[in-house]
Formats: structure tokens, C-alpha cells, sequence
């Protein structure tokens, strides 16, 4: 569904006029010699989900300074109709109570002596419709080549099957999750990859699992990537070749959920071979450290946790989903996977240092496997986690809920150094939400949830510079690939990369270093008021796109559905939730997710359906009108015998139960 946001020049006029009763538009003045006029609220440009956080910044505004929301298209109007009516404070705005029921509608912040923000909706599940397709996309376009088989590593900077990004940017694990979350979205879009029946998402999951399975003895070969791999004292690795088991291990697990009608037994049973061979051999039993020796000046040294190497929790994905997957299997040892992953789990609640960098923002864009892997335990198998699995996500919730405390929420290293003062890759804002929204969704803490949606306001615009972290280039818009919405896109580009992304959908280029932030003793270089001027950003580094921090951002999009996602049964009239009935009744099954893609007409999904323990099958449910978001099936209930409505997979999965007497 195509989308017009207001214009430039309507924005230009409408900041000429603002008639809301002491709002008068006239110029604003900061005093100060550090302050800087940042001249309209900064918002998320694309806008917010309806039900969950909504908040813009407004640097050295004063407490109390009232703001109004209005329709953009309102904006010229003598007197418009303020709908929402709030107050700053502490140099942010927030209005989460606006919940309007319309989709389509675009709104603006007004405060007086500001231009307008930029525009924005508010809808169901915007994040979602606005990201989902994108978030995998970008993984369609990064491969080094379109042939998993016989792709030349050589060719692929680094080694792996993405460009600028070896196996350990662990593509599959994420992208199983993803498709697990929503998975009647991702079905919808199947005309890119393989089979044109099939979901793209899971053709690109299939893909990375070649790619994984007939490299998985490959080490070497390529080109020298800022330092080598493997241990202290023995023989160095030139290809990390030990993570490409890491890539099988989600796809063995997604085969007993959702991919079994897409991947052979005999191609399964391949998988499966070889990571029982080679698991103990391989070091995937446990927790990897000083495994990259870096020359990089970001992270000189043996470095005890790395992206390009072994991640802090990596360990507990990988066994975790062997449990899930040789739990399904006559011969299968599932028991020893689980112990590896409490082994695993058990050494992050023991040793994990928040006050250690190497183990938090040092380790760059793979900091947010860690408590999204104690995470996926507590999702999998709550009952099997360790003692004081949920304990240790309680500090990193405190410990995150103190780092944050800026009018940005924005994530700090230390009160002195805010960002990295070089590089834009040290994790951040794009994968930390997604740990927000997993953590969050477990300890039932609609705080932290919040500061979740903080970050993805950050990616948006909602930052010191005022831009999307994305830079919004001509090709990217002409190949649809680009958020709707955003008009303000990262101001630089290095297009010609090593991971050549300048044509990649999607892709993020940028975050905003430590010299952007403002604050009382040092005046950012770069406001949202002025004009970008590239050659302050420390050259090409400090803005091109990787792999890798995509991945976390695909983290994100995939932990904001745990929030948000319910499925149950109602009475036949649609008015009462029920969790029993009679035997031969009618019964509504209602889901309610983010599968809001068109907002003019009703869309279809589905849900799977269970009798006692016989197999799961698909039933098709329908929206209930235009961009309602709820889905619905009329469903005949059988005999005596218990019923079972559920979405979703891999610990995503939302379950509703019937009893039937």
C-alpha cells in the first residue's frame, strides 16, 4: 500500500502559523556557550505503535514547556485541534496515551518557538509493517553469492555467506527466530528466493544452512581480517569455520516446527550427521574465549568475547536448539545438549561483567547475544534453566535502566565517553531493543519494554543528529528498499564498502558518535539544526554498513512481537473468553498480531490448531474488518476431547486451550 507523507514545503508553512492559544511561533534563543538550538522535536520519523511507548527529544528544553499533537494536515489551520496536550520534561515529551483508532492519519509535535517535528503515524504494529520485510531483505541482497555450494569464500571478504561478515554473523540463527515470531507474515512474500511457493524467509533460512553444511571443513584461503582465529598457542585458523555448526543447529530445531515440508529428511538427517561429529571437536559444548586475536585499534589484543569469533551466549543458542531438535529423535541424546546449554547459561550468570567493556559495548554488535540467549532459555525450557537464570536478567535490567537514564535513553558508556568517539559498530541502540523486549517480556516489566521502544525511536530519528541510521539513497528508494515514511536519512554513505551495501535494502550505515551527543561541557559537532559536513566523521569508518549490526537490528523486529502478540478462544457471539465448551459448539479462535500490513482492506492469516496430541493443522483466520488487527475463525469443536490454538514457534509460540466436556 503506497503512502504519502506531508511535504517539505507544508512543513514550511506550517510552521508560519500556530494559533493554539499561548503557543506562538517565535524564534527560540538557548543561552549558554555549549547549548545549541536544536530547532524542532526529533521524533521517530516513520511513528509508533499503537498500545507501547511514544516519546520525542528536545534537547535543552525547559521542564515544563508545553507541547501539542495535531493532524499534519491540520497544520495550516488558524487554530488547529490539538489531540494530545503534554508537557516536557526532562528535555523529552511523551504522549504513549495517544491511541487513535484511525490508521493513515499523520501527526506533527508542536512546542512554541520550534518548527513542527517531522511527520509521523501511529498504528497497529507500524514497527512491524515497516521493518519485517526489510529486515530479511537485507540478508537476501548481502550474499557473497546467489550459490551456496560452490560460492568463492575467496571472494567474500573475510570468509563467510555475507558479505564483510564470516560464519560467525550467524545469519540462520536470527532468521529462524524471525520467521518463528510471526510466521503467517513471512508466508505472505514468496517471489524472490527458490521455490516461488515457499516464504523468502525460509528459502534465505535454507540457503545459510548449504552454505553452513558444505563449508563446514572450509579454513581457508581468504583474505586476512584485521587479525586470526583460535586459542592461545596452537595452530591459527584462517576461516572461523567452527560457527558454521552454529548456522545448522536452529535449522535441526526449526525442522521438527515449521521446517519439515520444505527440507528433505535426507538433507535433515545430512545436518544432523554432522553436527554430532563434529560438535565436542569443534568446541560447540561450551563457552568459547580468547578465540580472535585482533590488530584492529578498536579491540587490540586477545579478546575474550568477539564478533568475530565466539559470542558471550552463543553457546547457549547452539545447544539449546541441538536439545529442542534431538528431542524429536528415537536415537537422539537430548540430555547432553541441555546440560552444555545450563553449563553455558551457568557460566554467563557467574561471569558476566557488566562493568567489564569486553563483555558489554566492546564486543560491539554481538553484545546483544548474550541476554537474549539467557533469554531464549527462559522461553524454550523454563523449567531446565539454572538457578538464577531470571536473577541475572534482573541486573542487566537494573544495570540497562542506569546506563539509559539520558534524555535520549540512549545506552552510555561511561559518564564521560557517551559513544565510541570513532566507530559506529559497537552494538547500540539498533540490536538493544531486541534484548529490551525479550527481557522485558520475561520479567513482565512494562519499564524496561519502554526503554525498548526508546531505541527503535533512536534508529528513526529520535538522536542527536535527527536522522534515520540508514542513508536514504536514491537506489535504495528505486529497489523499494527503504522505510516508508523516513525523510531525513543518515547524512553520509560509503557505498563502496568492503561489504559493497550501498545497494542493499535495508541496510543501516550509522550511528551517531560520542561527539554528537550534547551536553553541558561539550558541544556536539553536528546538530539536527545544521548541515552535515562528512568530513567530520573520522573518514569512510566511522559510517558503512556491516552485516552485523543488521543482524542485531533484525534481533529487534523479531523480540518486539513477545509484547504484543495474544491468541484465544471466545464464545460463538464473540463477546466472552471461554476456556471450555461442548461438545460439537461453534467457537471463535482470535489471534491478534502483527500481520496489519494494508490498512484499507481485511487481510488473511493463520493459526494452528491441535485435538489432544494428534499433529498441529493450519486453520485460516480473517481480519475483522480494515485495520482492526484481529484475526478470527469460527471453529466446530469435535467430541470429548481437550483443544489447542496456537501462532507462533521456538518459544515464541502464543497457545490458547479448550476444554471440551
Amino acid at each position: 500500500m503506497a503512502i504519502t507523507k506531508i511535504s517539505g514545503l507544508g512543513r514550511l508553512l506550517a510552521g508560519l502559523r500556530w494559533g493554539l492559544g499561548i503557543l506562538i511561533f517565535t524564534p527560540l534563543v538557548v543561552s549558554g556557550q555549549n547549548k545549541i538550538n536544536y530547532n524542532r522535536p526529533l521524533v521517530n520519523q516513520t511513528g509508533y505503535n499503537l498500545n507501547e511507548a511514544k516519546r520525542f527529544v528536545l534537547p535543552y528544553a525547559p521542564d515544563g514547556l508545553a507541547f501539542a499533537l495535531i493532524k499534519a494536515a491540520d497544520s495550516l489551520v488558524a487554530a488547529p485541534k490539538p489531540l494530545y496536550i503534554g508537557k516536557i520534561n526532562n528535555q523529552a515529551g511523551e504522549f504513549t496515551a495517544f491511541n487513535p483508532n484511525k490508521a493513515g492519519e499523520q501527526y506533527v509535535i508542536r512546542v512554541a518557538g520550534y518548527k513542527p517535528s517531522m511527520p509521523f503515524w501511529v498504528a497497529d504494529h507500524l514497527l512491524e509493517k515497516l521493518s519485517s520485510k526489510l529486515a530479511y531483505q537485507f540478508f537476501i541482497d548481502v550474499r557473497g553469492s546467489e550459490d551456496p555450494v560452490h560460492s568463492n569464500e575467496a571472494n567474500v571478504y573475510s570468509g563467510g555467506p555475507s558479505r564483510d561478515a564470516g560464519a560467525y554473523g550467524l545469519e540462520a540463527v536470527f532468521e529462524t527466530l524471525l520467521y518463528a515470531s510471526n510466521p503467517a507474515l513471512f508466508d505472505r512474500w514468496t517471489e524472490e528466493m527458490g521455490n516461488k511457493k515457499t516464504a523468502d524467509l525460509i528459502d534465505l533460512i535454507l540457503w545459510h544452512a548449504e552454505f553452513a553444511y558444505h563449508h563446514v571443513d572450509y579454513n581457508g584461503p581468504v583474505a586476512k581480517r584485521h587479525g586470526t582465529l583460535g586459542y592461545k598457542g596452537q595452530p591459527r585458523m584462517q576461516y572461523d569455520y567452527w560457527n558454521t555448526l552454529d548456522q545448522l543447529a536452529p535449522v535441526l530445531a526449526a525442522y521438527h516446527s515449521f521446517l519439515k515440508p520444505h527440507l528433505s529428511q535426507e538433507k535433515y538427517q545430512q545436518y544432523r550427521k554432522v553436527c554430532l561429529e563434529k560438535w565436542t571437536a569443534y568446541d560447540r559444548h561450551k563457552v568459547v574465549r580468547y578465540w580472535t586475536e585482533s590488530d584492529k585499534w578498536v579491540d587490540i589484543g586477545f579478546q575474550e568475547f568477539n564478533e568475530m569469533g565466539n559470542a558471550f551466549g552463543q553457546s547457549v543458542f547452539s545447544n539449546l536448539f541441538m536439545y529442542l531438535s534431538e528431542q524429536q529423535e528415537p536415537d537422539g541424546k537430548p540430555e547432553q545438549f541441555l546440560k552444555w546449554a545450563q553449563e553455558s547459561a551457568t557460566d554467563i550468570i557467574q561471569n558476566w561483567d557488566f562493568n567489564n567493556p569486553r563483555h558489554t559495548w566492546w564486543i560491539r554488535n554481538a553484545e546483544h547475544i548474550t541476554p537474549q540467549a539467557l533469554a531464549f532459555f527462559l522461553l524454550v525450557a523454563p523449567d531446565k534453566a539454572p538457578a538464577g537464570t531470571k536473577e541475572k536478567l534482573m541486573a542487566w535490567r537494573d544495570h540497562m535502566q542506569a546506563k539509559t537514564a539520558n534524555l535520549w535513553h540512549y545506552r552510555v558508556h561511561s559518564e564521560t565517553e557517551w559513544a565510541h568517539p570513532k566507530t559506529k559498530e559497537l552494538g547500540g541502540a539498533p540490536a538493544l531493543g531486541g534484548s529490551m523486549f525479550a527481557v522485558s517480556h520475561l520479567l513482565q516489566d512494562p519499564e524496561l519494554r519502554k526503554k525498548g521502544w526508546s531505541q527503535v525511536d533512536f534508529v528513526f530519528g529520535a538522536n542527536p543528529l535527527g536522522t534515520h541510521l540508514s542513508n536514504k539513497s536514491p537506489e535504495r528508494v528505486a529497489i523499494n528498499g527503504y522505510w516508508e515514511g523516513v525523510e531525513k536519512g543518515w547524512p553520509w554513505a560509503y557505498t563502496h564498502g568492503y561489504g559493497q551495501l550501498g545497494k542493499v535494502r535495508g541496510t543501516l550505515d550509522g550511528t551517531p558518535l560520542d561527539y554528537h551527543f550534547p551536553r553541558e561541557n561539550k558541544s556536539p559537532v553536528v546538530t539536527a539544526s545544521a548541515e552535515p559536513v562528512p568530513q567530520i566523521m573520522n573518514g569512510s569508518y566511522a559510517t558503512e554498513g556491516w552485516a552485523i549490526s543488521n543482524r542485531g537490528w533484525m534481533a529487534t523486529v523479531t523480540f518486539a512481537t513477545l509484547g504484543s502478540h495474544e491468541i484465544r478462544h471466545l464464545d460463538k457471539k464473540g463477546k466472552k473468553v471461554i476456556e471450555t465448551a461442548r461438545a460439537n459448539e461453534e467457537v471463535i479462535i482470535e489471534l491478534k498480531a502483527a500481520l496489519n500490513q494494508d490498512w484499507q482492506k481485511p487481510e488473511s492469516a493463520w493459526v494452528e490448531v491441535a485435538v489432544d496430541e494428534q499433529p498441529f493443522v493450519k486453520v485460516p483466520v480473517t481480519e475483522t474488518g480494515p485495520n482492526t488487527g484481529v484475526f478470527r475463525a469460527v471453529y466446530k469443536v469435535g467430541g470429548k476431547a481437550n483443544l489447542t490454538a496456537k501462532y507462533g514457534y521456538l518459544g515464541f509460540d502464543k497457545k490458547a486451550r479448550l476444554a471440551i466436556r
